[in-house]
């Protein structure tokens, strides 16, 4: 069998492949007679159709991650210990996916690892941003301060999240009403009214025909249309999932006018208060910088920080590499100038964190109140039209008479 893993050498450099060893026990004592410290092994397999139908759903809830940031954040702040602090939690934590997880970590903490390097072997359950987070923190020795920022930040997202759904739920149970009748009509009434036109040569308007055209596609055709639907779905997901789709995605995100909207705030408040943590910490700036990358979740983001970093670090001015780039707003760039003039980066980086947080409830409070105005034109549109799509050739028929 194959087997993927993640490891760090002796000196600390990251390291990720394939081993191929008869189970995964044998696949951990190769890499291990290696000198190599396993963050995470895993079979790399072909995974079975139900298993990844089943990976999309469940698992540990962002509501679950919010809680149990709160917890360690609020016992850390107690002055317990990490280990002590994750032994506790493990037994409060209802989630049972969650549980183990914790209690994985808390064995990892306890045998050498570092908080970071344990959280690293469940990536499918903490973000890149929460890991990097985590590792500034333990170089700044601000644990509980970033894991405190990381339970407000979720807490936020989990709002923002919550905001948008309960905007949405009314409108999509009016859009889910209205599709279920749309079809019953276009697959079973509009082709038995198709015959009566015929007969009275009656003109159909084009939208008519082409709703009688589909409704016959759709009833002849149904089994074969849900089959490719479902596999449509299945490879989007898989897509999406990889290198390549989180990348289209990322670029979708910074484009994409509504969703730039709530996204850039949210990128730089994520941004700019992770630089604040660091300077605060006595990080030099371009490492500050490098670090914060891999808190973005976007890989444009990260490789634009890389390369402000390089700038930074060859003696470019951090205001001129933000002014230079189209990825950050002007904003970015004037303040950054100023917190250079006054030698104050890390309280300007605070400021900025806090305006675009705020910035960010702007925009989505803005967005709710939008949504379910619009979505009720487009409906009533969409109704309208399918209502004359019948309403006008029987007009013509009974004027015929």
């Amino acid at each position: 069998m194959k087997f993927k893993y993640q490891a760090r050498t002796k000196g600390g450099e990251l390291q990720a492949g394939n081993v191929e060893a008869a189970d995964k026990a044998t696949a951990a004592a190769i890499l291990s007679g290696h000198n190599l410290f396993i963050l995470s092994l895993e079979s790399s397999e072909k995974v079975g159709f139900a298993e990844k139908i089943f990976s999309f759903v469940g698992g540990v809830k962002r509501k679950d991650l919010v809680i149990f940031s709160r917890q360690l954040a609020t016992v850390l702040q107690a002055q317990l210990s990490l280990t002590d602090s994750l032994k506790t939690l493990k037994n409060q934590t209802e989630n049972q996916a969650l549980k183990e997880i914790v209690g994985e970590v808390s064995d990892d903490v306890s045998s050498g690892l570092s908080f970071s390097q344990a959280l690293e072997k469940h990536q499918d359950v903490f973000s890149g941003f929460f890991i990097s987070m985590v590792r500034s923190a333990e170089v700044t020795g601000s644990l509980d301060t970033a894991v405190s920022f990381l339970a407000d930040y979720l807490e936020k997202e989990d709002d923002i999240v919550g905001r948008v759904k309960s905007a949405m739920t009314y409108p999509l149970i009016v859009v889910g009403l209205f599709i279920i009748v749309a079809a019953i009509m276009v697959v079973n009434v509009f082709p038995q009214l198709a015959p009566v036109f015929a007969n009275a040569n009656v003109q159909l308007p084009f939208y008519t025909q082409i709703l009688i055209g589909s409704g016959n596609f759709v009833s002849r055709w149904w089994p074969a249309l849900l089959i490719v639907l479902i596999i449509v779905v299945l490879m989007a997901l898989e897509y999406f999932r990889s290198a390549e789709g989180k990348a289209v995605w990322d670029d979708v995100k910074t484009r994409l006018p509504i969703l730039k909207k709530i996204y850039l705030p949210l990128t730089m408040s994520r941004f700019t208060n992770s630089v604040s943590v660091l300077i605060k910490g006595g990080v030099p700036l371009a490492q500050a910088l490098e670090i914060t990358s891999d808190s973005v979740d976007n890989a444009f983001y990260r490789e634009i920080l890389h390369n402000i970093a390089d700038s930074v670090r060859q003696g470019s001015l951090l205001s001129e590499a933000f002014q230079a780039s189209p990825y950050f707003p002007p904003l970015v760039a004037q303040m950054s100038a100023v917190g250079e003039a006054t030698g104050q980066l890390e309280q300007i980086f605070t400021r900025l964190s806090n305006f675009y947080s705020r910035e960010t409830d702007k925009v989505v409070d803005n967005l709710v109140d939008l949504i379910q105005p619009l979505l009720m034109i487009v409906i009533g549109l969409m109704v309208g039209l399918l209502f004359a799509a019948v309403l006008i050739p029987l007009y013509s028929l009974t004027a015929s008479f």
